[in-house]
């Protein structure tokens, strides 16, 4: 007898049990079943990921089996599956294990119950079908994920899917204090994060700008303005944050091939929880934070969540200072038992005060030599200030069918605005400085439309797996330029500089701006079982991308395709390749006559060996990777390097390859560690380095143990990153010449302790750049440097209730 499942209703309030390490594995369920896994004949099978009724009914089918669940315990779950040859008994683990469950053998059938906890992590514990997303992570303690969809729509684990993968947990940010995107994407393995000036940074990876985003798998690029607000985000919505390595035009479309950042927002749950965090840190860092959640009905059919943030906080910077707002509420509402409807909207607002821009600091004096300057120096006036806002609506509708076919629609609408009257100290001569300024203001609306289905389906006598979609978007941008200020007593001493300046008089705006980039892409994906231990991914997408108004271009009917293959070697590794394209129309990239470059088109080649290990609690990955581009933008540095102009590219053939490593998750019972090595080299046609501002070599690993025994309340634990020289081509205004600038090899370590004063009470202590090193973060952009924050500390207590 094997009970239906209902596919979300209260599912998180039975299933939130603990989940059994590898000690325990075998042992357990040879205790429970009979005959014994060493002893029992082996079958094999090739079941597909589904919800775990469906999973469950297809292996008792197959193994002639009786499998009784309660529809309370099963409800809502989603299985990976099960591919390969196994005893009964042994199936039964595979497939419970990783879900916190486990069969118990009774008179001749098979009876599912939760697994005891006994405190190790509860990886997938928390795991629900409906949202099609993945594993959940709040809660599980792993700083592994037990499932992801970034790469395919498919939800599968880290060694299914063909391609590197990066996953920053719930339980990593809260150990390492990470309020802020910048702050997730500095603790992400193979990332860089470039500081521009105190309201922009840039993420590269593999030696490659980021700039897909995603918000539950909602594809959006980056604007060209910086204004959208992604790389300022808050990081009290979210759950995790993915980073898929490598081109992903399969579900972004447009999209570079440094990879994809994918943001997933925390779900409600069925059971009520909150919690308060306060915290309060160097340079006058103050944060709170609440987070409610649970069942607004009896039933449980109407779940809710709410999550407020606020924080003021100095800076290092001399007279620099950003409040940030963030609210973010979320419903869900099962319609019927295989129906959910999921209803929410955030807003962030950061208002800024003393922005510095175009830099922060420059690198040479007039004469032509190396300025002299302080950490703290702040090239912007007080009143300069770069303040956005984002205002977001989302809803999706999900229905679950009986034969395992899922179909979603989700649909996403923000506005993004801006008001940036912006200012820098200009060093014209050893005796004179000025101040230059421009102001900017405007806003984007955006609409965004996905809906696909996804299932299994067979062929040849297996079970396969297919996901075809459509989808669309429409932004509309509208802003203003005021490029010619008028200026009231423009003098100033740059070495005594403390951001005292008069404001301008910004008078008409000298360009407007209006602009609609339109997106739309049919999309299919299919992964083939062609033997127990080979698995084929084949898909494409045909995209369509025009952009009117200020700037027109049109591609029509690219063809995007995607290739990916996997083989087990054993239980524990699977060697993989993978293949896609390039397409990305380069909205973020103008030339000296504000025209956008022609799109960057390639190819993307990747080799690797996947492991995991412990059901799955530890993840590893080894990968090569080939990247060959028609055209990758790159400064025009000769351009910019003339005062007051608008920041310029140009656009070169080159060929990227590199190599990475990564490990992630549970070491031993208490002990999680996530680390990463990354090495590439970028060169063009001449054979000529490029993006050598990216280093060559970076290194990272953060770890963290829960002491035992007498100190159980005690965590501990700390990490560091490395990276190898970077440099840069810079203009000298004294000797009119183009100098080398380099930024030396350097380590940054940071530390962690958490104490758990009583049940609900907790205190943490964060020591970031532990040493004190003196470190830039950017250099050459408009030929200056900025440098990356000095030791600083943070404490937060939070409180469960």
């Amino acid at each position: 007898m094997h009970s239906r499942v209902t596919p979300l209703a209260s599912a998180l309030r039975a299933i939130i049990v603990g989940l059994t390490v590898a000690t325990a594995s075998h042992a357990a369920m040879a205790a429970n079943s009979q005959p014994a896994t060493e002893q029992a004949p082996r079958q094999s099978y090739d079941i597909a990921a589904g919800s775990l009724d469906r999973v469950l009914g297809a292996f008792g089918n197959q193994a002639g089996v009786m499998i009784a669940i309660d529809s309370a315990l099963a409800k809502g779950v989603q299985s990976q599956g099960l591919h390969g040859s196994f005893a009964v008994a042994e199936g039964l683990e595979r497939l419970l294990a990783p879900l916190g469950m486990q069969a118990e053998y009774e008179q001749g059938s098979y009876r599912v119950v939760a697994r005891a906890a006994d405190g190790q992590v509860q990886l997938q514990a928390t795991q629900i079908s409906a949202n099609q997303l993945g594993s959940i992570t709040e809660g599980t303690g792993s700083y592994t994920p037990g499932t992801i969809a970034t790469a395919t729509r498919m939800v599968l684990t880290p060694r299914e899917t063909p391609q590197s993968i990066s996953v920053v947990t719930r339980q990593v940010m809260d150990d390492f204090g990470l309020n802020a995107i910048d702050d997730v994407m500095r603790h992400t393995p193979g990332i860089t994060v470039s500081t521009y000036d105190t309201e922009r940074t840039n993420y590269y990876s593999r030696g490659f700008s980021i700039v897909n985003f995603q918000y539950d798998g909602i594809p959006t690029l980056r604007d060209a303005q910086y204004s959208a607000g992604q790389t300022l985000t808050d990081m009290a919505l979210y759950d995790r944050v993915e980073v898929l390595k490598g081109a992903t035009g399969l579900l972004t479309g447009a999209g570079g091939p440094g990879g994809t950042i994918n943001l997933i927002r925390k779900k409600p749950t069925s059971e009520f929880k909150s919690s308060i965090e306060l915290g309060a840190g160097s340079w006058d860092n103050y944060r709170s934070q609440i987070d409610v959640s649970g069942p607004l009905t009896e039933t449980g059919n109407v779940r809710g969540r709410a999550v407020a943030a606020y924080q003021d906080k100095k800076s290092f910077l001399d007279h620099y200072s950003r409040k940030t707002g963030v609210y973010y509420g979320i419903l869900e509402v099962d319609l019927d038992p295989d129906t959910l409807l999921t209803l929410g909207a955030d807003y962030q607002d950061s208002d800024p005060k003393g922005s510095s821009w175009t830099g922060t600091r420059t690198i040479f004096d007039p004469a032509g030599n190396k300025l002299d300057l302080p950490r703290s120096f702040n090239n912007g006036p007080k009143w300069s200030s770069w303040e956005q806002y984002s205002r977001t609506l989302f809803a999706t509708l999900e229905h679950n069918f009986d034969n395992g076919w899922v179909t979603k629609g989700q649909y996403n609408h923000q506005i993004n605005g801006y008001d940036a009257p912006l200012g820098y100290i200009s060093q014209d001569t050893l005796s004179a400085s000025s101040i230059f300024a421009r102001k900017y203001t405007g806003e984007t609306t955006s609409d965004s439309l996905d809906v696909y289905a996804s299932g299994p389906f067979e062929l040849f006598g297996r079970e396969h797996q297919l996901v075809v979609g459509q989808s669309l978007s429409i932004s509309k941008w509208k802003g203003k330029d005021y490029g010619s200020a008028t200026y009231f007593d423009n003098s100033y001493d740059f070495y005594q500089w403390h951001g005292e300046a008069i404001k301008p008089l910004w008078n008409q705006p000298t360009k407007i701006n209006d602009e609609t980039t339109r997106q739309t892409g049919s999309y299919i994906t299919g992964r083939f079982s062609l033997m127990d231990d080979l698995h084929l991914l084949l898909g494409t997408r045909i995209a369509n991308y025009q952009v009117t108004g200020t700037s027109d271009t049109q591609e029509s009917g690219k063809v995007v395709p995607y290739a990916g293959l996997t083989y087990d070697l054993n239980d524990n590794f699977t060697a993989y390749a993978s293949y896609t394209e390039i397409f990305q129309p380069q909205t973020q990239y103008r030339d000296r006559t504000r025209t956008m470059l022609d799109p960057n088109e390639g190819k993307n080649y990747e080799l690797g060996l996947k492991g995991e290990f412990f059901d799955g609690r530890l993840n590893a990955s080894l990968a090569y990777f080939e990247v060959h581009e028609e055209n990758r933008p790159i400064a025009d540095t000769a351009y910019n390097s003339q005062p007051g102009v608008d920041y310029s590219y140009i656009g070169t053939k080159t060929q990227t390859k590199g190599y990475e490593a990564e490990i992630s998750g549970e070491l031993s019972p208490g002990w999680q560690l996530q680390a990463g090595y990354t090495h590439k080299i970028a060169r063009d046609d001449d054979k000529k380095k490029v993006a050598t501002w990216e280093p060559e070599d970076q290194l990272s690993f953060y770890t963290s143990y829960k002491l035992q025994g007498r100190l159980d309340k005690l965590t501990l634990g700390g990490g560091a990153r490395w990276q190898a020289a970077g440099w840069q081509n810079v203009n000298n205004p004294g000797t009119r010449q183009s100098e080398k600038f380099t930024q030396d090899p350097y380590w940054l370590v940071d530390v962690m302790a958490r104490y758990q004063l009583t049940e609900n009470l907790s205190a943490t202590l964060n020591v970031n750049n532990l040493f004190d090193k003196a470190y830039y973060t950017n250099i050459g952009f408009y030929d200056s440097a900025y440098y990356g924050d000095p030791r600083n500390v943070m404490v937060t207590t939070r409180w469960d209730f």
